[in-house]
């Protein structure tokens, strides 16, 4: 398994997907996200996410009444080392270009205006149609693995 690159300072931006693998402890992808939050923990950069991730990974939970996961989720997203960010009309117009070029769904599209208006230093995400965003810094967490 490989080890990601993470920046000295800025923001990172993680897709729904890493708070699913960090808060359900989905091996590998729990190892491989770990250093990510003791960086954001040590202060060493900010995690920031689309309210959209809130949505996301809600779902599972909530379908299953699971209010155990339901709460931890709700945690670490109340958490000092993750910031969500609202969707502006700047975010949806950017999300609309986004998603015309690049065949993105609508999440995905959100993510990727979110995290571009948001200067993000680097982007985690296990999907990889991100990589179609020219000016997004993306890391797939399947090429590590």
């Amino acid at each position: 398994m490989g080890k990601l690159s993470l920046p000295q300072s800025g923001s990172v931006y993680l897709d729904a997907n890493c708070f699913i693998y960090s808060v359900e402890k989905i091996e590998a992808y729990y190892q491989l996200l770990k250093p990510v939050w003791i960086a954001a923990k040590a202060k060493q950069f900010e995690i920031i996410s689309s309210e959209l991730s809130l949505l996301e990974t809600l779902i599972k939970p909530l379908r299953e009444n699971d209010t155990i996961l339901e709460n931890l989720f709700r945690a670490l997203f109340n958490s000092h080392e993750v910031h969500l960010i609202p969707t502006t009309i700047a975010i949806w117009e950017q999300a609309a270009n986004i998603r015309a070029n690049n065949r993105l769904k609508t999440p995905d599209a959100i993510h990727a205006a979110t995290a571009i208006a948001n200067d993000c230093t680097l982007f985690i995400t296990n999907d990889i149609g991100f990589r179609r965003v020219s000016n997004l810094p993306v890391i797939i967490l399947g090429d590590y693995i």
